[in-house]
């Protein structure tokens, strides 16, 4: 069964869009290959980093929403941390999403 995942990337500025998207396109590739579903596709584009990364200063960020089986997370990560112009990625997963009753 599937668990709802969230990763936020850092990625480098010197991507620019075309390398983000390709970027993204990677990922969500590796996530629907392993049985997963990208959910959403946040980019919240290029923001001062709190103190430097690799010697720069700004920073391309990308959130991605996902349903994706436990055991098949840790080579979605493998594959981050292979990958080129990602620096820095944070994954936590989701609670479930309840529907609430309202008497």
């Amino acid at each position: 069964m599937n668990a709802n995942y969230e990763t936020l990337l850092l990625l480098s500025p010197e991507l620019g869009s075309e390398g983000s998207k390709e970027v993204i396109d990677m990922l969500a590739g590796i996530i629907q290959r392993d049985g997963g579903q990208v959910d959403k596709n946040d980019d919240w584009g290029i923001k001062e980093l709190a103190y430097p990364v690799r010697k720069l200063t700004r920073g391309h960020y990308i959130r991605l929403e996902y349903s994706l089986a436990p055991d098949k997370v840790s080579e979605l990560e493998r594959n981050i941390r292979n990958a080129d112009g990602i620096y820095k990625f944070l994954t936590v997963k989701l609670e479930p999403k309840t529907e609430s009753k309202e008497n």
